[in-house]
């Protein structure tokens, strides 16, 4: 199994601040299944910016410990690419890094909400031939008030990936009733955990899929791995149509 979106390089970001917390992340990836993990530290995040200098040294450092400890689990490289109109240009210039060395690219959005120039950046991004996946998708304001603004996203090309603790409820009910809102409705493509440490942003990437076994979507769970595969093999995804809300209330307005 492959984890999409993680912080697990050291002293970067937000996510793990030592080596030693790396080590200790690593571990618990074997424990959860992992085979593989992105890299995917915040590019141009008004509070992160990455070096990409800085990224790759990192991503070496870690590499090597795992083939000195012989560890059955692979790392790449990646980022969570803050929306911005310049990142064409920085994905072009190797200022900011696709996932895995793929075309696609994981697009973090305001949490506020969706901005109008959304739309735009992604058709340009289409256009340079990369596919941006819509990071925490369930976690952003504006979708979470009116899902049908990621449906639009997604009808000009764009992906959508959940992370594995708004499924679980750790980011609160709101954030989970979300998440189950757009995986019904299949405008979720890709599962990440977006791990930060061993304490307050864990893997959870087991319990997530145990949550989705529970609640008897199979299906889905193969799907979402399957994708989750796609993006090292650098290969089309599996993309399930849009359905229309049981309760009729908001699909029909881009269908």
């Amino acid at each position: 199994m492959i984890d999409t979106h993680s912080h697990i390089l050291a002293g970067i970001d937000d996510g793990a601040e030592t080596m030693e917390e790396t080590k200790q992340l690593l571990d618990k990836a074997l424990e959860e299944g992992l085979t593989g993990i992105i890299a995917t530290p915040h590019a141009y995040h008004p509070n992160y910016s990455t070096n990409v200098t800085i990224l790759r040294h990192q991503l070496a450092v870690t590499k090597d410990y795992i083939t000195e400890q012989n560890l059955p689990i692979e790392v790449y490289s990646g980022n969570e690419c803050r929306l911005s109109d310049k990142l064409p240009e920085q994905l072009k210039a190797g200022q900011a890094l696709p996932l895995a060395d793929s075309r696609y690219v994981l697009l973090e959005l305001p949490s506020s909400g969706v901005p109008a120039y959304t739309v735009p950046i992604i058709q340009q991004l289409i256009a340079d031939n990369w596919v941006p996946i819509i990071a925490h998708a369930e976690r952003n304001q504006g979708i979470i008030e009116k899902p049908e603004r990621l449906e639009k996203l997604l009808l000009h090309g764009a992906l959508a990936q959940v992370t594995s603790g708004s499924i679980v409820g750790s980011f609160g009910k709101a954030i989970q009733k979300s998440a189950f809102t757009l995986l019904d409705a299949n405008l979720i493509h890709v599962y990440g955990s977006d791990v930060h440490n061993m304490s307050k942003r864990p893997f959870l990437f087991k319990e997530g899929l145990a949550v989705l076994e529970k609640k008897k979507h199979h299906e889905l769970i193969e799907i979402l791995l399957s994708n989750n595969e796609c993006i090292i093999h650098d290969k089309p995804m599996t993309i399930l149509e849009p359905l229309k809300s049981q309760k009729g209330k908001w699909w029909n307005i881009f269908l």
